[in-house]
């Protein structure tokens, strides 16, 4: 049980947390439409967008950074390139944020060994980061896929994760059809491309609903890089592949007791097809 001091803070948080996010492009404009139109009541969103060039190495933040950053308890930072990563302890710097999400939808544009050294310079600074591969993959207590998934402590980003990261749904199939009637979402990703999913899920058979669900987030689109990448021990694959993972393992749960069981032949019943 919570002690009453961390009730109240959990409740004070989900009631006024201030979030930016740091864009460069469509990927993180997307997000912070959806955050926008789906936040919980009393949440405020801001948005700062970046120069879509920046150098590989920045020299003088100043020379790319708005004059006016607004104050934030929880930064996002959804830029597409290097040299916005780059730009993530000044920004953290002057938003006077406690908490920083930095998602990793493309390795391109968040190499581990850069991710590596905002973790130093960030806890330096009295500031909890988290790097989520995918962005879809965090949780109130952890972020990253199988293998390769990290615990966290942090209030403001475990409040942000009971809303939106790894897909959470609830779904209802007619026991007699096998087909999906409902599906409430729970947890959103923060792109908002669970809720499509659940849309289109609506009237799938049992059978075959894990197996699409990941189809379906992938024609959202989603953003996630199509380049293979080492994602655990012996996980090669594609961040995309990962996010549908994902979406399939929740639906795959929730289905599971509709399902047609298998068949299976016992010996006799073999010998007796081959004649």
């Amino acid at each position: 049980m919570p002690s009453p001091k961390s009730a109240t803070n959990q409740t004070t948080l989900s009631v006024t947390m201030q979030i930016l996010v740091v864009t460069q492009g469509p990927y993180g404009e997307r997000i912070a439409r959806n955050l926008r139109e789906h936040t919980p009541s009393g949440w405020i969103v801001e948005e700062v967008a970046l120069p879509k060039a920046l150098p590989p190495i920045i020299d003088e933040p100043d020379e790319f950074l708005p004059a006016t950053i607004p104050l934030a308890d929880l930064l996002i930072a959804a830029g597409e390139s290097p040299g916005a990563a780059q730009l993530i302890p000044d920004l953290v710097s002057r938003s006077s944020a406690r908490s920083v999400i930095a998602p990793v939808d493309n390795s391109a544009w968040l190499p581990q060994g850069l991710a590596n050294q905002l973790r130093r310079e960030l806890a330096e600074m009295g500031t909890t980061v988290v790097f989520p591969k995918p962005f879809c993959s965090l949780t109130e207590t952890s972020y990253g896929y199988r293998g390769s998934a990290q615990t966290y402590q942090d209030e403001r980003i475990s409040a942000f994760a009971r809303h939106f990261g790894r897909p959470k749904l609830k779904i209802r199939v007619n026991p007699k059809t096998r087909l999906i009637e409902r599906v409430a979402v729970e947890r959103n990703s923060a792109c908002g491309s669970v809720s499509h999913v659940a849309r289109e899920l609506i009237g799938l058979s049992a059978d075959e609903a894990d197996s699409k669900a990941g189809l379906i987030l992938h024609h959202y689109p989603c953003l996630c890089s199509m380049n293979q990448e080492q994602i655990e021990d012996r996980l090669y694959d594609t961040l995309m592949h990962v996010s549908g993972y994902i979406i399939n393992e929740e639906v795959a749960e929730q289905v599971k007791p509709f399902k047609t069981p298998p068949q299976y032949l016992t010996p006799s019943e073999y010998m007796d097809n081959k004649k």
